[in-house]
């Protein structure tokens, strides 16, 4: 065997080797274990368990249109996957440090997990549909770099999907050199489980973040107060830590591994991040109004109405605390991107549909993922084309702010064209 091909042959076994823990740690499959496709139907919430499952590293954001790009995890080589778009269902959830976030509270670069469906509308998609059967295409990435599951029920980073799950990431050992080196863990129930957890290598550098009670540390601090050492090899003692997990490219062979850009060492470190995300979403919705649809209409004379709407889930209790019997209400049809279609340069409050809250009621039991389980239902003089049964909408108690929302979160004068919908998934490349 001459020298080149030994080479290509060494190459090939080191991956094989590589590839082998994410394959069991990252196959393509629904949360049941079911390998079928699940299109969701307007007016209904679909089922968690019949939702693809996957993580990728987020690459590109739209958050005015609720959509963007990850480079999927996959049987492959993590590097070569091209990013693939992925759009937000209207009632889809998103949690960032494990609590109610937006799109644009993420960091480009952080590992997501992902909950989806096939997309329930195929002409007004706001990305590519692809073949229901995506998902086995093979190349240099591997099988499942590209699901045709790409609308989003649940978007999650990695403390978020642990404190939901009840796992805990668990430090095994390090190596460290110049402030930076790779440190072996693993993840499990916090209540221990009779079977074991496989380690994950990952990497750290200088720029990742420890936070410790109320403290911002550095890789530095660490080492001058010797619980890390500043060279070599230590054993953490199965340390138990949430991490946040990110990718960056790494040296040639390499070919999937993560990097840590956070560790909270203990649970007031997680839970001061947890109040801080989401008292910044309370504010943004309070300015942009939570989404809802509507669920019946019941027609009045000369245009007045009573209306029936589910407010949405993932939002913070105190939010739909607000929505009170007796107080005003005011309603706004938006798009599927949660977009406002009626108001124009004249802003959603002077063109909603006003009214009282005649009533609130909070379902039995736990309502599916995507709703709050929370109905409202009040009179309105003015029923527009947007409130009409299965159709989405924002809704606001008048006690909030009057807040103009920036250009991009919504459509001049009411249009309907796809193009100042989206704008059309064209802008996405074909891969």
């Amino acid at each position: 065997m001459n020298c080149s091909l030994s080479w290509v042959v060494a190459c090939f076994l080191f991956a094989t080797t590589a590839f082998s823990q994410e394959q069991k740690s990252s196959r393509y499959e629904t949360a049941a274990g079911v390998d079928q496709p699940f299109r969701p139907e307007a007016g209904k919430f679909p089922p968690l368990e019949k939702a693809r499952v996957y993580r990728g590293e987020l690459v590109f954001v739209d958050h005015a249109n609720r959509r963007g790009s990850l480079r999927v995890v996959s049987d492959g080589q993590f590097r070569f996957n091209a990013p693939q778009p992925f759009a937000l269902l209207p009632y889809g959830i998103v949690r960032y440090h494990g609590a109610p976030a937006d799109l644009r509270d993420f960091p480009l670069g952080t590992v997501m997990h992902v909950r989806a469906f096939l997309p329930p509308d195929l002409k007004t998609s706001s990305v590519p549909v692809l073949p229901v059967n995506n998902r086995e295409k093979t190349g240099l990435g591997g099988r499942g770099a590209a699901p045709a599951e790409n609308h989003v029920l649940l978007l999650e980073d990695e403390p978020s999907r642990c404190r939901r799950e009840g796992l805990i990431w668990k430090l095994r050992e390090m190596q460290i050199n110049n402030r930076e080196g790779t440190i072996a863990a693993r993840c499990e129930p916090r209540q221990r489980a009779e079977a074991k957890a496989v380690d994950e290598t990952m990497t750290f550098d200088a720029a990742t973040r420890i936070w410790r009670g109320r403290e911002l540390l550095r890789i530095e601090h660490l080492i001058d107060e010797g619980t890390w050492p500043a060279a070599g090899m230590k054993s953490l003692g199965d340390q138990p830590v949430l991490l946040g997990i990110t990718w960056k490219p790494t040296p040639a062979g390499v070919f999937t591994r993560f990097h840590i850009s956070d560790i909270w060492l203990d649970d007031a470190a997680m839970e001061n991040a947890t109040i801080l995300q989401a008292e910044a979403h309370k504010v943004s919705m309070r300015s942009r109004w939570l989404p809802a649809w509507i669920d019946a209409v019941e027609y009045g004379k000369f245009g007045r109405a009573t209306v029936t709407a589910t407010l949405f889930g993932g939002m913070d209790p105190s939010l739909y605390a607000d929505f009170k019997a007796g107080s005003a209400v005011l309603t706004n049809g938006v798009e599927n991107t949660l977009k406002h279609t009626e108001g124009g340069t004249a802003g959603p409050t002077q063109m909603a549909a006003r009214g009282t809250i005649q009533e609130v009621t909070k379902s039995s039991g736990e309502p599916p993922l995507g709703s709050s389980g929370v109905q409202v239902r009040f009179e309105t003089d003015l029923i527009t084309e947007g409130l009409r049964p299965t159709r989405i909408v924002r809704v606001r108690p008048a006690s909030w702010p009057d807040h103009h929302v920036p250009r991009e979160e919504y459509l001049g004068d009411g249009a309907s064209s796809i193009d100042e919908r989206f704008p059309t998934p064209a802008i996405f490349p074909k891969y």
